[in-house]
Order: structure tokens, then sequence, then C-alpha cells
């Protein structure tokens, strides 16, 4: 175990640190997100870019399990996620804007750019969310962080209902962590 430990400590010696956003919970319910490792992805907004998704609890056979969908999730309506709001994680403005109307269905991975938003904070963060659908805000649109920006979709190179949410600050890509203790406020609430 000592053995371990020490190369553990050794490897990750030389790994540079990747700075991170601490941003807004963009749900309003429990969610689970999974994170873009540095180089899968290159493209800012992309690149170290977390994928969220609700949760629900569902019942088989007297238990329960943490889910993303009920039944067998083939349809979008069986994700707990599609079309509930999506909040904005920061305050600024939205500076830019792509719809894509087209629906995927679950399990097929959709084409082209998703739907999303870009946000710019007045500290030069930006922040992407993409796969929504029904955009509640326009360019040039002040927001704050909490304000619905539209709801959960399944667009683009999407497989199921989700939110992809991205940052970046002097075009180098962010980490993204929520603040867990506007998350405990909100699921309070």
């Amino acid at each position: 175990m000592k053995y371990i430990i020490i190369f553990l400590a050794l490897s990750c010696s030389n790994l540079s640190p990747i700075n991170s956003a601490i941003v807004l919970p963009i749900f309003d319910s429990k969610f689970v997100c999974t994170e873009h490792y540095a180089g899968q992805m290159t493209e800012l907004g992309d690149a170290l870019g977390t994928d969220c998704f609700y949760q629900s609890f569902v019942e088989e056979d007297g238990r329960k399990w943490l889910r993303s969908y009920k039944n067998k999730g083939h349809n979008n309506q069986d994700w707990f996620g599609w079309q509930k709001n999506v909040l904005s994680p920061i305050s600024g403005e939205v500076v830019r804007i792509n719809l894509n109307e087209v629906v995927n269905n679950p399990g097929v991975m959709g084409k082209g750019m998703a739907s999303f938003v870009i946000l710019k904070r007045g500290d030069g963060l930006f922040v992407l969310l993409a796969h929504l659908r029904e955009l509640k805000v326009a360019v040039g649109d002040t927001v704050q962080a909490g304000q619905v920006l539209g709801l959960v979709g399944n667009n683009g190179q999407s497989w199921h209902p989700h939110i992809h949410i991205g940052a970046w600050k002097n075009k180098k890509p962010l980490q993204i962590r929520f603040d867990q203790e506007a998350m405990a406020k909100l699921i309070k609430n």
C-alpha cells in the first residue's frame, strides 16, 4: 500500500493544474454530471466540458435506484430532465445563440451543431450551455444567475436528453465546478 501511494504521488507530480470555474447549478433538482477529460475534446466549450442529467428514484422489485430515465429510456419523455428548466449558472450577457430544431431519438446520435447559448460574465468568463430547446433568451439580453434560459432538449451531437456545460477564460478551457452551497439551497426549496 505504501508503494502505491508513493507511485501515485510521483506520477501526479508531473501534471499541470487545471483551473476551474465555480458556477451555480443549472437545474433545480437532483442531477449528476460526467466530465470530458483533458484532451478528449479541443473546442472551447467542449474542452473540459461537463454533461449533466436530471436524476430521480425509480422503484423496481421493492428497491429504489437513482436513474436518469424510466422504462427503457427509448423516448425523450422517459428522461426525467426532458423539457425541464435550465438555469443560468452565471449573471452576464447572452453573446451567442445557435438553434437546431431537430429532435433526436434517445440512443441515436444526432447530427450537426446543438442548440446552445453562450454567456459572458463581466470578468471575461464565458459559459456555453448546449442541447437546449425552447430558448427564453436572445443575443444581447442580460441574464441573472438562476434565470431560466430554456428547456432540456436532445439535439445536435447528443445521444439523449441532457445539458452540456463548458467554460473558458482568455481562450483557456476551465473545468466546471458547481457551487455546492447553492445546490443545497435549491434542493431544499
